[in-house]
């Protein structure tokens, strides 16, 4: 048994530091780096990249909606042709500064409010899909199962990878609670550490209103912006090796660009 374990990193932005990336890599199997959209910038994600190498962590382009402001984690109404045409822009740039460094880019994870508009509005979802597509047509996308971002990805047979997050708390229908309601991001390390392992073993996980929902995990995240982000990772990984469960990056078709050799 085994699962990816990955973190939101290459967040801070000039002077201004978010996270604690190169203390988290070690925990990792992948990364979603922030393409300098909704955090990050050139310096950063440069410097997370090879920090990616250093570990020999998979990458991951991590674009959200135009919105330094509030991280992302406002929704934009943006039209089709805006999210395909920002999407596409933050992929293939940390694509092209991935292959700077010998590094493959291994997939796509959209971020925050972008993430949340194409759960449930299909033309965002599409436009996401399509510009992964675009980019390369086996580039696999991160999403919550059972969305529409799901749905469009499979119907351009764009790889997906299911991915649960251990320390955000789910509501009844599957979809991550809103963070302005209590309990909706846990920063305790043990109580994320036994989701994690309910996630992987048992193939469910846990509600606000007491129920649980199943589907299966291909990867675990970690919010790299969490307080606590090392802390939680540390615990999440000692957890689920304790059972005999291996933390190993999610395999992917043929790498783009191809992996260079050292």
């Amino acid at each position: 048994m085994f699962v990816d374990l990955n973190a939101d990193v290459g967040e801070s932005f000039g002077a201004w530091t978010l996270g604690h990336d190169e203390a988290l890599f070690p925990f990792l199997s992948s990364a979603n780096v922030a393409c300098g959209v909704h955090a990050g910038d050139p310096v950063t994600m440069h410097a997370t990249l090879k920090l990616a190498r250093q570990f020999n962590v998979g990458v991951g382009a991590h674009p959200g909606f135009p919105d330094r402001v509030g991280f992302g984690r406002r929704i934009l109404e943006a039209s089709p042709g805006e999210v395909y045409a920002d999407v596409l822009y933050q992929v293939s740039a940390l694509a092209g500064m991935a292959a700077s460094v010998g590094v493959p880019l291994r997939h796509v994870k959209a971020h925050g409010a972008l993430s949340t508009r194409a759960w449930t509005h299909a033309p965002t979802a599409q436009a996401i899909a399509q510009a992964v597509y675009d980019v390369h047509p086996t580039l696999p996308l991160l999403v919550l199962p059972t969305t529409l971002l799901e749905t469009e990805a499979r119907k351009l047979s764009v790889p997906v990878v299911l991915e649960l997050f251990p320390e955000r708390a789910y509501l009844h229908d599957g979809r991550l609670a809103p963070r302005s309601l209590p309990g909706s991001s846990i920063h305790d390390p043990h109580e994320a550490a036994c989701r994690a392992v309910t996630m992987v073993k048992e193939g469910r996980t846990q509600t606000l209103d007491g129920g649980f929902f199943k589907f299966k995990a291909d990867t675990l995240c970690i919010h790299g912006d969490n307080p606590n982000a090392v802390e939680i990772a540390r615990a999440i990984r000692a957890a689920l090796e304790a059972e005999g469960i291996e933390i190993r990056a999610f395999a992917v078709p043929p790498l783009f660009p191809p992996e260079v050799s050292a």
